[in-house]
């Protein structure tokens, strides 16, 4: 149902954090590079074909020029979800986050924080759960046992 494309390789450990929370929410994801600059054919494709093939979601980080969740965006009817990321060529992360979140009206994509593809899955979830009772169950829970961490900080502190 999601899809998590990335630019490179060595986005992976960034993006693992998507494929994460999805497996913890049980959301049924793919996991791929597709380089916009490299293989701009391959990207054309799938962002062409990801509906065709049960995609409901898609999930792309890049970074650098982070062209990949904007150029997906262009082709795809789908939401995208861009995550900006820090790479050994980035200006601190600034131009992919400017890149990917300064897209031109009529081309929408949802970008998350630096680095945080985690809130890309989470985002993913709750966007297929408006349309299913079971993954939103699973998304509240979720969402609970957040509150409940803090909570256990909270008496670990003897505050109440």
């Amino acid at each position: 149902m999601v899809a998590i494309i990335m630019g490179s390789g060595s986005d992976m450990p960034v993006m693992q954090k998507a494929a994460d929370v999805l497996n913890e929410l049980q959301v049924p994801f793919e996991m791929t590079i597709v380089s916009a600059h490299r293989t701009p054919v391959r990207m054309f494709d799938f962002a062409r074909g990801a509906h065709e093939r049960g995609i409901r979601v898609i999930i792309a980080g890049a970074g650098g020029a982070a062209h990949l969740p904007g150029m997906v965006a262009a082709i795809s009817p789908l939401p995208v979800i861009g995550v900006p990321v820090k790479s050994s060529n980035s200006i601190d992360g600034w131009d992919s986050i400017l890149s990917i979140l300064q897209m031109p009206e009529g081309v929408p994509v949802a970008t998350v924080a630096l680095n945080a593809a985690k809130n890309a899955g989470i985002l993913a979830a709750q966007m297929l759960a408006t349309n299913d009772a079971a993954l939103l169950e699973r998304v509240v829970q979720f969402k609970k046992s957040l509150e409940e961490k803090v909570m256990d900080q909270v008496r670990e502190l003897g505050e109440n």
